[in-house]
C-alpha cells in the first residue's frame, strides 16, 4: 500500500510576518494579543495531548 503525501499530517507553515513598521501602536498591541491567543491555544493542545499520552501509557503499563 502506497503512502500518499496527502495522508501525512501537515506541518505548520508558520506565520506570515507582518510589516511592523507600517503598524500603529494600537495595531501592534492588537497583533500581540492575536499572537498570544494562538500561543495559548497551542499550549492548551500540547497539555491535552500530554494528558492523553500519559493516560494511554498508564493503561498499557497496568
Amino acid at each position: 500500500m502506497a503512502i500518499f503525501e496527502d495522508d501525512q499530517p501537515k506541518k505548520p507553515q508558520g506565520l506570515i510576518p507582518r510589516d511592523l513598521d507600517q503598524m500603529s501602536i494600537e495595531a501592534l498591541e492588537d497583533y500581540i494579543g492575536e499572537l498570544q491567543t494562538e500561543i495559548d491555544r497551542a499550549k492548551a493542545k500540547i497539555a491535552d495531548k500530554r494528558d492523553a499520552r500519559g493516560a494511554a501509557e498508564g493503561f498499557f503499563k497496568s
